[in-house]
């Protein structure tokens, strides 16, 4: 798989840190074991989004996994959209897409259900105890379910033992919280579906369980998982971890990639046409080369005695010899995750990234992935807007494009929507991003401050800094003009009604 590129693509969340762990982890475990050039991630609620992830790579023949469960409404309308795909195999120039299926449907999730299962009840008799596997459920696509359905026809019909294979799920029938009154066992382990431990497995669906009775923190805010077994309804109730957060997912996506090789008849790539040039790689070698360093964002970077890099908070630069010390890029994941309070940062260019570390890294390849867990997708962002291959989305076209609860976002005012965009791209408390594009195609942004325009293509000789720049509007402006549009509407609607 030399010169080949790995994209896992996964849901993220505005709420949860937990959303895109496993996701990152899965992509971590594959770039260790070295089998492709570059592996990343993209995100349909965090950064990097499945917009920017493409100019974070270099290799002509990409590999897109979705970290998802099932073939539904996600990766059969979503990603396909969001990433200009057009079916298994997206011809974009010189450079070859192939879409693989998702993560959940791959026949290798019975092993790891069962796996998990075990781990859970260990010794518990299978022959007293019922099995349920939870999904999400949704009237948006009728393939969400499948991939559950399919996992208890394997292990219902597979001989494993179980006195009861069932699924459930939270917003259709059957009901998880219905979980009692389906199963007649004595003992019944309940294992979620899902991708990672965020909101509705580690939060929602042990309300349903009856396991607590109001949400908690986030999984990795708490010290232990749940204790089981929990007594419950006169049965022994154990409750896994997601499925998505067990270490052997690394293998099923690479699975999903050989078996589409096979079936697409595709042999690896390995000679060096295959790597598309780097634009711009002088500005990034002169930024490289400065003696004292450069800046992006929040982040100071210089160099070292030992040619090794350190990267801090530009507040800290006084006081470097009292942070807390960090020795892999993987570390700048944690770092962008909280800030000073402790709270959860969705957007990881707001102007609120935490004090008191340093980044100590061995070389150049380090330094630049920890900068993309920092900033995401934003040395190749900058890069191609030097080169000007940045393609830049105008905010009518990303507001028209929405499907699903989002597409009345479309409905906003030119007025509402350039005032949202002065108020949710702040860069004093929301975002430091400049912006590169446009209310449409012909009508510019007007109420920018001076800090949200891009600066000049060569300022960073000057300055040092490497810019941040936006190329489209994010979720959290299209979920901020949806809102708008929604209040609008109603206003105008209470208006015409008026006595």
């Amino acid at each position: 798989m030399s010169q080949t590129a790995l994209i896992l693509v996964g849901h993220g969340s505005t709420l949860n840190p937990d959303s895109s762990t496993p996701t990152h982890q899965h992509a971590d475990e594959i770039r260790r074991r070295g089998v492709f050039d570059e592996v990343v991630c993209c995100f349909w609620k965090e950064e990097p989004s499945m917009r920017e992830v493409f100019y974070m790579v270099k290799s002509r023949e990409i590999f897109v996994v979705p970290n998802f469960i099932s073939e539904g409404y996600f990766c059969q309308e979503v990603i396909p959209r969001e990433l200009r795909i057009d079916g298994p195999i997206t011809k974009r120039g010189d450079t070859n897409v192939y879409y693989c299926d998702p993560v959940g449907v791959h026949p290798s999730m019975t092993k790891l259900l069962l796996k998990r299962a075990n781990e859970v009840a260990p010794g518990v008799p299978r022959d007293q105890t019922a099995l349920i596997i939870v999904g999400h459920g949704t009237s948006l696509n009728e393939n969400s379910t499948k991939a559950i359905k399919d996992q208890v026809t394997l292990i219902r019909e597979g001989g494993y033992g179980f006195a009861e294979v069932l699924d459930a799920y939270m917003e259709e029938a059957p009901f998880v919280a219905k979980w009692h009154e389906m199963s007649t066992a004595p003992n019944v382990v309940v294992v979620p579906f899902f991708i990672a431990d965020g909101l509705h497995s580690y939060q929602d669906i042990p309300v349903l369980l009856g396991i607590t009775t109001e949400p908690t923190a986030a999984a990795s805010q708490n010290e232990v998982f749940w204790h089981n077994p929990h007594d419950l309804h006169g049965r022994k109730l154990y409750y896994s971890s997601a499925i998505g957060t067990e270490a052997l997912m690394a293998d099923v996506i690479l699975d999903q990639v050989h078996d589409f090789q096979t079936r697409h008849s595709l042999a690896p790539k390995t000679s060096a046409s295959s790597t598309q040039p780097t634009p711009s790689t002088d500005a990034l070698e002169h930024l490289l080369s400065r003696k004292d360093g450069f800046r992006i964002g929040q982040v100071q970077v210089h160099h070292t005695n030992d040619c090794s890099w350190h990267c801090h908070h530009v507040d800290d630069t006084e006081n470097r010899g009292g942070l807390q010390a960090f020795k892999a890029p993987e570390d700048a994941r944690s770092i962008a995750t909280y800030d000073d309070a402790g709270n959860f940062r969705a957007v990881k260019t707001a102007p609120n990234l935490r004090h008191g570390w340093v980044l100590e890294l061995s070389n150049t390849s380090e330094l630049l992935l920890a900068l993309d867990f920092l900033y995401p997708a934003a040395v190749g962002l900058w890069e191609h807007w030097l080169a000007g291959t940045l393609q830049p989305v105008p905010l009518r076209e990303t507001l028209n494009r929405q499907t699903g609860m989002y597409r009345f976002a479309k409905n906003i005012t030119d007025e509402l929507a350039q005032q949202m965009v002065a108020e949710v791209c702040d860069p004093a408390t929301n975002c430091l991003r400049a912006i590169t594009w446009s209310l449409t195609a012909d009508q510019p942004l007007t109420s920018l401050p001076p800090e949200k325009l891009p600066p000049a293509k060569d300022a960073y000789k000057q300055t040092g800094v490497l810019p941040l720049l936006c190329v489209e509007a994010c979720t959290q402006a299209v979920s901020a003009a949806r809102e708008l549009a929604r209040a609008n509407h109603a206003a105008k609607t209470d208006a015409a009604t008026a006595p």
